[in-house]
C-alpha cells in the first residue's frame, strides 16, 4: 500500500489524480496541504479533502507518508519535489515538473543517490489510440520517420484560469506547460525518437491583452534523432467558446518513407495513407486496457518493466525545458 499525502491543488489535473488515487486499492491519501487559503476552500468544497497539514515541512516530517504528490503553481514544484526528494519521499507531479534545468539536475541526482522514483502526469500516452499508431511506427511498415507535426492549441479562458498562470515568476512559459505531452508522446509512439537541436523557437503575447507580460503563444522547429524534423504549435490560441472539443488539440501528423498518419485526441479514427495504395484507411482502433499514469507508477515502484519511468520523466522534462529556454533566449 503506497501512502500518498498532496502537496498543491493549484490546478484541475491535480483533481483527477486525487480521484484516481482515492478509487485505486493500492494507494492510501494519508493527508493535504495546500497554502493558498482561496484554492482550500474550494477543494474541500469540490473534493471534500481533509487538510492535515498546515505546512509543508509538517508534510515532509511525517514518516507515515512514502509518496508526495504535487500539484502546486508550476515555478514551486521544483523546490517541492527536492524537497521532498531529501526528505526520502518518492515524488509524483503534475506536469510541469519543474520549470528550471537547475532544479531538474538535481531531482535527478536526488533520485538516483535515494533510490527514489519520479512519476508525472504525462496522460497523453494512455489514449486508446496510442498502442496502435506505436505498433505501427516501430513495427516498420511506415518506414523511417520523416517529418513530424503536433498541434496542442488550448483555451486561454482568461478570468476562469487560474489566476496565478498570469503572475509573473508563476508560469514559467507556455512551452514547458504545454509542450511535454508531444514531446514524450512522440519519443514513446516513435520507440525513442527525441530533439537533438532547437532550430527555432519563439513565444510571444497574442491573446492575454490584459496580461501583455504574459506569452501565451508558442511554436518551435526541432531536429529529432536521425534527422527527422519537427514543427509544433503549441499556443492558448483555440476559442473559449469551443474549450477543447476543436479538431486540432492534440492532433499529430506523422510522415515516414512509406506513408504518412494522422490521430488525435478529438478524432475518431486513425487515418493512414500509404504509398502505393490509393485513398485514405480510417482505422478505429480496438479497444486496449493502456492503464493509466497512477497504475504505471506504482508498477515502477513494484519494480516493473514499464514504458515510462523516473528515467523517461526527466528525458521528457529536460528535452521540453532545452526547447522553452531557447525560446526565452531569442
Amino acid at each position: 500500500m503506497l501512502k500518498m499525502a498532496f502537496a498543491g491543488f493549484r490546478h484541475g489535473h491535480i483533481y483527477d489524480f486525487y480521484k484516481m488515487a482515492l478509487a485505486n486499492e493500492e494507494t492510501q491519501i494519508v493527508g493535504a496541504f495546500e497554502q493558498d487559503s482561496a484554492t482550500r476552500a474550494d477543494v474541500e468544497k469540490a473534493l471534500g479533502v481533509n487538510f492535515t497539514y498546515s505546512t509543508y515541512e509538517e508534510l515532509l516530517s511525517d514518516n507515515n507518508v512514502d509518496c508526495v504528490v504535487i500539484g502546486d503553481y508550476f515555478a514551486i514544484r521544483g523546490s517541492r519535489a527536492i524537497a521532498a526528494l531529501k526528505a526520502g519521499k518518492h515524488v509524483f507531479a503534475d506536469k510541469p515538473l519543474c520549470t528550471l534545468r537547475s532544479e531538474l539536475d538535481e531531482i535527478e541526482a536526488l533520485s538516483k543517490k535515494n533510490d527514489l522514483k519520479v512519476g508525472c502526469m504525462l496522460d497523453l500516452r494512455y489514449f486508446p489510440f496510442v498502442p496502435y499508431v506505436r505498433e505501427l511506427l516501430t513495427s516498420g511498415k511506415l518506414g523511417d520517420v520523416r517529418t513530424i507535426y503536433f498541434g496542442g492549441q488550448h483555451p486561454l479562458m482568461y478570468g476562469t484560469r487560474a489566476s496565478w498562470y498570469f503572475e509573473e515568476g508563476k508560469h514559467g512559459g507556455v512551452i514547458n506547460d504545454i509542450a511535454i505531452h508531444g514531446i514524450d508522446l512522440i519519443h514513446h509512439i516513435t520507440g525513442g525518437l527525441e530533439p537533438t537541436r532547437t532550430l527555432g523557437a519563439r513565444t510571444w503575447n497574442g491573446y492575454a491583452e490584459a496580461e501583455p507580460h504574459f506569452k501565451d503563444c508558442g511554436h518551435f522547429m526541432l531536429e529529432m534523432t536521425g534527422g527527422a524534423g519537427l514543427l509544433a504549435d503549441v499556443s492558448y490560441s483555440s476559442p473559449n467558446s469551443i474549450g477543447y472539443w476543436v479538431p486540432h488539440y492534440w492532433r499529430f501528423t506523422i510522415c515516414a518513407a512509406k506513408g504518412t498518419v494522422e490521430f488525435g485526441v478529438n478524432l475518431k479514427e486513425v487515418r493512414i495513407a500509404l504509398d502505393g495504395r490509393e485513398g485514405v484507411e480510417y482505422i478505429i482502433p480496438p479497444p486496449v486496457d493502456t492503464g493509466n499514469c497512477l497504475s504505471v507508477f506504482l508498477k515502477e515502484l513494484a519494480g516493473e518493466k514499464t514504458d515510462i519511468d523516473t528515467e523517461i520523466v526527466i528525458k521528457s522534462s529536460r528535452n521540453t525545458l532545452l526547447i522553452q529556454e531557447a525560446a526565452d533566449n531569442g
